[in-house]
């Protein structure tokens, strides 16, 4: 990434639990995800975290995506939220802290079976350490304590008796 340039975004991808083939029945929606993630373009000079998640914010309800869906019928707490909902694939965008790793994950737990089933699949989108290392070094972008790709792509066997629905993470890379 060079100043003054725009960043051209690369993505890494991991399907757990066949997360790839449940999308591939929506192929098109997969394609759309992707392709609104690699033709962002972002200013790298900007691309602190609430920027960045409000890049997507904007990219991703213009494509017609339900903005904030709630995860519970109960609309009291605004924590219970989903960022995105479009035909039965829910999406988190993970540019927070690292603790929030559990949380999201069950966001897509409860939508998928816990008498909600809202969604067949969940989609994680992060960012790779390389990423963050590239955007801290070059232009002092503090991105900390950022959940990594690396680390949700480890943790997930881990966690599969308890997440039991397909995630598919997409790493954002440069």
């Amino acid at each position: 990434m060079r100043r003054g340039r725009r960043t051209q975004l690369r993505l890494r991808r991991h399907s757990y639990r066949f997360a790839e083939q449940v999308l591939n029945s929506k192929l098109a929606l997969k394609e759309e995800i992707e392709r609104a993630i690699e033709n962002l373009s972002p200013d790298p000079t900007d691309l602190s975290r609430p920027r960045f998640n409000e890049l997507l914010r904007t990219k991703f309800v213009s494509l017609g995506w339900k903005d904030q869906p709630d995860v519970f019928e109960d609309q009291e707490d605004p924590s219970a939220r989903m960022d995105f909902l479009k035909e039965r694939i829910g999406m988190e965008v993970g540019f927070g802290h690292s603790s929030f790793l559990g949380i999201d994950l069950l966001k897509f737990q409860i939508c998928s079976y816990s008498g909600l089933d809202k969604i067949d699949v969940g989609v994680y989108i992060v960012t790779t350490g390389k990423f963050q290392k590239d955007v801290q070094r070059q232009y002092k972008q503090n991105w900390e304590g950022s959940l990594k790709f690396e680390k949700l792509v480890h943790y997930l066997p881990h966690l599969r008796s308890a997440i039991t629905i397909p995630v598919y993470v997409l790493g954002i890379d440069t």
